[in-house]
Protein backbone atom coordinates (compact mmCIF):
# COMPACT_ATOMS: atom_id res chain seq x y z
CA UNK A 1 0.00 0.00 0.00
CA UNK A 2 3.01 1.86 0.17
CA UNK A 3 4.08 1.76 -3.42
CA UNK A 4 5.95 4.89 -4.58
CA UNK A 5 6.83 6.44 -1.32
CA UNK A 6 10.20 6.47 0.50
CA UNK A 7 8.82 3.96 3.13
CA UNK A 8 8.74 1.42 0.13
CA UNK A 9 10.63 -2.12 1.03
CA UNK A 10 11.39 -0.64 3.95
CA UNK A 11 10.87 -2.80 7.33
CA UNK A 12 10.20 0.81 9.47
CA UNK A 13 6.57 -0.63 10.40
CA UNK A 14 8.08 -3.79 11.91
CA UNK A 15 10.23 -1.71 14.41
CA UNK A 16 8.99 -1.20 18.63
CA UNK A 17 9.52 2.30 18.13
CA UNK A 18 9.21 4.96 15.22
CA UNK A 19 12.46 5.91 15.51
CA UNK A 20 13.30 3.93 12.08
CA UNK A 21 10.53 6.56 10.41
CA UNK A 22 11.29 9.34 11.99
CA UNK A 23 14.45 9.06 10.91
CA UNK A 24 13.72 9.19 6.85
CA UNK A 25 13.10 12.81 6.65
CA UNK A 26 9.42 14.95 6.37
CA UNK A 27 8.93 13.31 2.44
CA UNK A 28 8.39 9.92 4.69
CA UNK A 29 6.61 11.23 7.48
CA UNK A 30 4.58 13.18 4.87
CA UNK A 31 3.61 10.36 2.26
CA UNK A 32 2.88 7.69 5.39
CA UNK A 33 0.70 9.53 6.66
CA UNK A 34 -1.33 10.88 3.66
CA UNK A 35 -1.82 6.97 2.35
CA UNK A 36 -2.68 6.02 6.21
CA UNK A 37 -5.29 8.94 6.13
CA UNK A 38 -6.26 7.84 2.79
CA UNK A 39 -7.44 4.38 3.65
CA UNK A 40 -8.82 5.67 7.10
CA UNK A 41 -11.49 7.77 5.30
CA UNK A 42 -15.00 6.57 5.12
CA UNK A 43 -15.32 7.81 1.44
CA UNK A 44 -12.86 5.36 0.24
CA UNK A 45 -13.66 3.80 -2.98
CA UNK A 46 -14.65 -0.20 -2.69
CA UNK A 47 -12.05 -2.31 -1.33
CA UNK A 48 -10.27 -0.09 0.43
CA UNK A 49 -10.48 -0.43 4.33
CA UNK A 50 -13.17 2.59 4.88
CA UNK A 51 -15.84 0.28 3.23
CA UNK A 52 -14.75 -3.03 3.25
CA UNK A 53 -15.68 -4.37 6.68
CA UNK A 54 -14.05 -8.16 6.35
CA UNK A 55 -10.54 -5.89 5.72
CA UNK A 56 -10.96 -3.42 8.79
CA UNK A 57 -11.56 -5.87 10.97
CA UNK A 58 -8.58 -7.72 10.53
CA UNK A 59 -6.96 -4.93 10.29
CA UNK A 60 -7.83 -2.63 13.14
CA UNK A 61 -7.43 -3.25 16.86
CA UNK A 62 -10.02 -2.09 19.48
CA UNK A 63 -8.21 0.34 21.50
CA UNK A 64 -9.14 -1.51 24.91
CA UNK A 65 -6.94 -4.34 23.70
CA UNK A 66 -4.51 -2.03 22.75
CA UNK A 67 -1.53 -1.44 25.53
CA UNK A 68 0.64 1.63 24.43
CA UNK A 69 4.14 1.73 24.43
CA UNK A 70 6.39 4.65 24.63
CA UNK A 71 6.24 5.34 20.84
CA UNK A 72 10.09 6.56 21.01
CA UNK A 73 13.40 5.71 21.75
CA UNK A 74 14.81 8.67 23.50
CA UNK A 75 18.30 9.30 23.36
CA UNK A 76 18.58 12.93 25.08
CA UNK A 77 16.48 14.95 26.76
CA UNK A 78 16.47 18.61 26.61
CA UNK A 79 13.88 20.78 29.28
CA UNK A 80 13.16 24.72 28.16
CA UNK A 81 12.07 27.52 30.56
CA UNK A 82 10.26 29.56 27.42
CA UNK A 83 7.08 30.62 29.07
CA UNK A 84 7.51 34.17 29.86
CA UNK A 85 4.71 33.94 32.97
CA UNK A 86 5.72 30.98 33.98
CA UNK A 87 9.09 32.58 34.72
CA UNK A 88 7.72 35.94 35.96
CA UNK A 89 5.61 33.86 38.13
CA UNK A 90 8.70 31.86 39.74
CA UNK A 91 10.71 35.04 40.25
CA UNK A 92 8.19 36.95 42.12
CA UNK A 93 7.73 33.95 44.38
CA UNK A 94 11.43 33.43 44.83
CA UNK A 95 13.08 37.49 44.02
CA UNK A 96 10.09 39.52 45.74
CA UNK A 97 12.74 42.20 45.57
CA UNK A 98 14.01 41.70 42.55
CA UNK A 99 13.37 41.99 38.71
CA UNK A 100 11.04 38.69 38.25
CA UNK A 101 13.21 38.07 34.57
CA UNK A 102 16.89 37.48 34.70
CA UNK A 103 18.73 39.72 32.18
CA UNK A 104 19.39 36.62 29.71
CA UNK A 105 15.44 35.57 29.76
CA UNK A 106 14.54 38.08 27.22
CA UNK A 107 17.08 37.37 24.71
CA UNK A 108 17.58 33.84 24.68
CA UNK A 109 15.54 30.26 25.37
CA UNK A 110 16.69 29.02 28.64
CA UNK A 111 17.52 25.90 28.87
CA UNK A 112 19.00 22.92 30.57
CA UNK A 113 19.91 18.72 30.20
CA UNK A 114 17.19 16.53 31.48
CA UNK A 115 17.90 12.37 32.02
CA UNK A 116 16.55 10.43 29.04
CA UNK A 117 16.28 7.15 31.06
CA UNK A 118 13.67 7.92 33.17
CA UNK A 119 11.20 9.33 30.76
CA UNK A 120 8.13 7.54 30.95
CA UNK A 121 4.99 6.61 29.14
CA UNK A 122 1.77 8.10 30.36
CA UNK A 123 0.05 5.65 33.16
CA UNK A 124 3.24 4.85 34.76
CA UNK A 125 3.03 5.59 38.23
CA UNK A 126 5.75 7.80 40.01
CA UNK A 127 7.02 7.30 43.27
CA UNK A 128 7.62 9.69 45.73
CA UNK A 129 10.82 10.55 45.63
CA UNK A 130 13.72 11.09 48.67
CA UNK A 131 16.53 13.84 48.85
CA UNK A 132 18.31 16.25 50.54
CA UNK A 133 16.19 19.27 51.54
CA UNK A 134 16.92 22.42 53.53
CA UNK A 135 13.87 25.26 55.12
CA UNK A 136 15.02 28.14 55.27
CA UNK A 137 15.25 28.51 59.22
CA UNK A 138 17.24 25.16 59.63
CA UNK A 139 20.85 25.23 60.39
CA UNK A 140 21.51 21.91 58.17
CA UNK A 141 20.05 20.39 55.08
CA UNK A 142 18.01 16.98 56.16
CA UNK A 143 17.50 14.27 53.99
CA UNK A 144 13.81 12.09 53.51
CA UNK A 145 10.78 11.85 51.35
CA UNK A 146 10.35 15.40 48.73
CA UNK A 147 7.02 16.74 50.94
CA UNK A 148 6.18 19.44 47.77
CA UNK A 149 5.82 17.21 44.92
CA UNK A 150 4.83 19.06 41.82
CA UNK A 151 3.69 18.64 37.86
CA UNK A 152 4.54 21.02 35.06
CA UNK A 153 2.70 21.08 32.13
CA UNK A 154 4.76 21.39 29.16
CA UNK A 155 4.73 20.18 25.11
CA UNK A 156 7.16 18.07 23.85
CA UNK A 157 8.93 18.69 20.33
CA UNK A 158 10.58 14.91 19.15
CA UNK A 159 13.21 15.71 16.60
CA UNK A 160 12.63 13.60 13.28
CA UNK A 161 15.92 13.34 11.40
CA UNK A 162 18.70 15.09 12.70
CA UNK A 163 21.83 17.27 11.75
CA UNK A 164 25.46 17.01 11.46
CA UNK A 165 28.21 17.84 14.08
CA UNK A 166 29.04 21.28 13.77
CA UNK A 167 26.10 22.19 11.58
CA UNK A 168 23.47 25.01 13.40
CA UNK A 169 19.93 24.61 12.17
CA UNK A 170 18.50 27.82 10.79
CA UNK A 171 15.43 29.07 12.36
CA UNK A 172 13.56 28.59 9.57
CA UNK A 173 14.75 25.77 8.86
CA UNK A 174 13.96 24.09 12.08
CA UNK A 175 10.74 22.41 11.45
CA UNK A 176 11.99 20.79 8.80
CA UNK A 177 13.98 18.52 12.03
CA UNK A 178 10.72 18.42 14.10
CA UNK A 179 8.38 15.02 13.74
CA UNK A 180 5.61 16.26 15.61
CA UNK A 181 4.49 17.00 19.20
CA UNK A 182 3.75 15.59 22.36
CA UNK A 183 2.33 16.20 26.23
CA UNK A 184 4.93 16.19 28.72
CA UNK A 185 4.73 16.19 32.32
CA UNK A 186 8.26 17.42 34.11
CA UNK A 187 7.49 16.08 37.51
CA UNK A 188 9.30 18.15 39.85
CA UNK A 189 10.36 17.65 43.88
CA UNK A 190 10.45 21.49 44.75
CA UNK A 191 12.02 20.89 48.19
CA UNK A 192 14.89 19.29 46.35
CA UNK A 193 15.19 22.08 43.77
CA UNK A 194 14.84 24.76 46.38
CA UNK A 195 18.12 23.62 47.76
CA UNK A 196 20.26 22.06 45.48
CA UNK A 197 19.47 24.71 41.87
CA UNK A 198 22.23 27.09 43.00
CA UNK A 199 24.41 27.26 40.50
CA UNK A 200 23.65 24.79 37.69
CA UNK A 201 20.29 24.36 38.04
CA UNK A 202 18.03 21.35 39.06
CA UNK A 203 19.41 17.56 38.82
CA UNK A 204 17.73 15.19 41.41
CA UNK A 205 14.43 17.31 41.76
CA UNK A 206 14.00 16.82 38.17
CA UNK A 207 15.60 13.12 37.44
CA UNK A 208 12.91 10.75 38.42
CA UNK A 209 10.41 10.92 36.04
CA UNK A 210 9.49 12.65 33.48
CA UNK A 211 6.02 11.51 32.06
CA UNK A 212 4.91 11.29 27.75
CA UNK A 213 2.04 11.12 26.23
CA UNK A 214 1.96 8.06 23.66
CA UNK A 215 0.63 10.09 20.64
CA UNK A 216 2.52 12.32 18.66
CA UNK A 217 1.18 14.73 16.25
CA UNK A 218 2.46 15.52 13.10
CA UNK A 219 3.36 19.31 12.13
CA UNK A 220 1.04 18.71 9.19
CA UNK A 221 -1.90 17.42 11.13
CA UNK A 222 -1.65 21.01 12.93
CA UNK A 223 -0.95 22.98 10.27
CA UNK A 224 -4.31 24.14 10.44
CA UNK A 225 -4.16 25.89 13.83
CA UNK A 226 -1.24 27.40 13.23
CA UNK A 227 -0.50 31.00 14.22
CA UNK A 228 1.39 33.86 15.87
CA UNK A 229 3.08 33.70 19.44
CA UNK A 230 3.50 36.64 21.83
CA UNK A 231 5.23 39.89 20.31
CA UNK A 232 8.62 39.34 21.56
CA UNK A 233 10.52 42.80 23.43
CA UNK A 234 13.68 43.99 22.40
CA UNK A 235 13.60 42.08 19.27
CA UNK A 236 15.83 39.02 19.13
CA UNK A 237 19.35 38.36 17.55
CA UNK A 238 19.19 37.26 13.78
CA UNK A 239 19.42 33.80 14.30
CA UNK A 240 16.35 33.78 16.35
CA UNK A 241 14.10 35.93 13.86
CA UNK A 242 11.38 33.95 12.39
CA UNK A 243 10.53 34.97 8.71
CA UNK A 244 6.81 32.68 9.50
CA UNK A 245 4.24 32.22 12.54
CA UNK A 246 5.81 29.16 14.21
CA UNK A 247 3.67 28.63 17.49
CA UNK A 248 -0.17 26.21 17.48
CA UNK A 249 -3.31 26.92 18.73
CA UNK A 250 -3.15 23.82 20.97
CA UNK A 251 -5.71 23.94 24.38
CA UNK A 252 -4.03 22.46 27.25
CA UNK A 253 -5.99 21.39 30.76
CA UNK A 254 -4.40 19.99 33.82
CA UNK A 255 -6.74 17.49 36.32
CA UNK A 256 -6.32 16.37 39.27
CA UNK A 257 -7.95 13.28 41.35
CA UNK A 258 -7.58 12.75 44.63
CA UNK A 259 -8.38 9.19 45.96
CA UNK A 260 -11.31 10.71 47.82
CA UNK A 261 -12.68 11.85 44.87
CA UNK A 262 -14.74 9.46 41.46
CA UNK A 263 -13.70 11.72 38.40
CA UNK A 264 -10.94 13.92 37.82
CA UNK A 265 -11.20 17.83 38.36
CA UNK A 266 -10.01 20.35 35.87
CA UNK A 267 -7.90 23.00 37.65
CA UNK A 268 -6.00 24.74 35.34
CA UNK A 269 -6.20 25.66 31.94
CA UNK A 270 -3.17 26.90 29.00
CA UNK A 271 -2.18 26.88 25.62
CA UNK A 272 0.71 26.16 23.75
CA UNK A 273 0.96 29.45 21.88
CA UNK A 274 1.22 31.32 25.17
CA UNK A 275 5.06 30.51 24.98
CA UNK A 276 7.41 33.52 24.29
CA UNK A 277 10.24 31.11 22.90
CA UNK A 278 8.85 28.70 19.95
CA UNK A 279 10.06 25.58 19.04
CA UNK A 280 11.78 26.85 15.68
CA UNK A 281 13.43 29.25 18.06
CA UNK A 282 14.61 26.60 20.48
CA UNK A 283 16.07 24.11 18.14
CA UNK A 284 17.90 27.06 16.23
CA UNK A 285 19.67 28.08 19.66
CA UNK A 286 20.04 24.43 21.16
CA UNK A 287 22.41 24.15 17.53
CA UNK A 288 23.73 27.50 16.89
CA UNK A 289 27.33 25.88 18.37
CA UNK A 290 26.68 22.92 16.18
CA UNK A 291 25.36 20.93 18.47
CA UNK A 292 23.79 18.11 17.05
CA UNK A 293 20.43 16.60 17.75
CA UNK A 294 19.81 13.01 16.81
CA UNK A 295 16.62 11.25 15.86
CA UNK A 296 13.95 10.68 19.29
CA UNK A 297 15.19 13.69 20.98
CA UNK A 298 12.96 15.10 23.16
CA UNK A 299 12.25 18.56 23.44
CA UNK A 300 10.45 19.85 26.43
CA UNK A 301 8.80 23.38 26.60
CA UNK A 302 9.26 24.09 29.98
CA UNK A 303 5.99 25.10 32.26
CA UNK A 304 3.58 26.79 29.96
CA UNK A 305 1.38 29.43 31.81
CA UNK A 306 -0.65 32.16 30.88
CA UNK A 307 -1.70 35.02 31.79
CA UNK A 308 -4.24 34.51 34.08
CA UNK A 309 -4.51 32.51 37.58
CA UNK A 310 -6.33 29.94 36.36
CA UNK A 311 -3.68 29.11 33.35
CA UNK A 312 -1.02 28.41 35.53
CA UNK A 313 0.73 25.53 34.53
CA UNK A 314 2.28 24.28 37.93
CA UNK A 315 1.04 23.70 41.33
CA UNK A 316 3.68 25.98 42.83
CA UNK A 317 1.79 28.92 40.87
CA UNK A 318 -1.44 27.62 41.61
CA UNK A 319 -0.82 27.66 45.13
CA UNK A 320 1.48 30.77 44.93
CA UNK A 321 4.50 29.28 46.55
CA UNK A 322 2.79 27.02 48.67
CA UNK A 323 0.69 29.91 50.67
CA UNK A 324 -2.85 29.52 48.88
CA UNK A 325 -3.97 25.74 48.71
CA UNK A 326 -6.40 25.27 45.49
CA UNK A 327 -9.83 24.00 46.85
CA UNK A 328 -11.47 20.60 45.05
CA UNK A 329 -14.93 19.89 44.10
CA UNK A 330 -15.10 17.56 47.35
CA UNK A 331 -13.48 19.70 49.60
CA UNK A 332 -9.95 18.36 49.33
CA UNK A 333 -7.30 21.20 49.33
CA UNK A 334 -3.60 20.84 47.66
CA UNK A 335 -0.55 23.01 48.09
CA UNK A 336 1.33 19.66 46.71
CA UNK A 337 1.01 16.62 44.99
CA UNK A 338 0.14 13.87 48.20
CA UNK A 339 0.07 9.69 47.28
CA UNK A 340 -2.46 8.54 45.54
CA UNK A 341 -3.23 11.93 43.73
CA UNK A 342 -3.11 11.92 39.87
CA UNK A 343 -2.77 14.38 37.33
CA UNK A 344 -3.93 14.12 33.53
CA UNK A 345 -2.08 16.44 31.39
CA UNK A 346 -5.06 16.78 28.17
CA UNK A 347 -4.23 18.67 24.59
CA UNK A 348 -6.25 19.42 21.73
CA UNK A 349 -6.83 21.57 18.51
CA UNK A 350 -10.73 22.86 18.20
CA UNK A 351 -11.34 22.57 14.96
CA UNK A 352 -14.49 23.70 12.63
CA UNK A 353 -17.17 20.45 14.40
CA UNK A 354 -14.19 18.46 14.43
CA UNK A 355 -10.86 18.00 17.30
CA UNK A 356 -7.42 17.01 17.19
CA UNK A 357 -6.48 15.25 20.31
CA UNK A 358 -3.26 14.56 21.82
CA UNK A 359 -4.81 11.96 24.38
CA UNK A 360 -3.59 11.94 28.03
CA UNK A 361 -0.26 11.92 29.95
CA UNK A 362 -1.16 10.68 33.26
CA UNK A 363 0.64 9.80 36.51
CA UNK A 364 -0.69 8.50 40.03
CA UNK A 365 1.91 9.66 42.83
CA UNK A 366 3.30 6.28 44.72
CA UNK A 367 4.49 6.13 48.61
CA UNK A 368 8.73 6.33 48.43
CA UNK A 369 10.19 2.79 48.30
Amino acid sequence: MFNGTEVEGTEVFHEPTLNALMSMGRKAWKETRLVISRLLRQEASNGDLGNNNDLKNMALISMNEVEMQLPVDIGDYTDFYSSKEHATNVGKMFRPDGEPLLPNWLHLPVAYHGRASSVILSGTDIVRPKGQTKTPDAPAPSFGNSERLDFELEMGVLIGAGNSLGEAVSVNAAEDYVFGLALVNDWSARDIQTWEYQPLGPFLAKNFATSISPWIITLEALEPFRCSGPKQDPKPLEYLRNTKDSTFDINLGIYLKTENMDSDQLISSSNYNYLYWNMSQQIAHHTITGCNLRTGDLLASGTISGPGKDNRGSMLELSWLWTKPIKLSNGDERKSLEDGDTVTLRGWCQGDGYRIGFGDCSGTILPPN
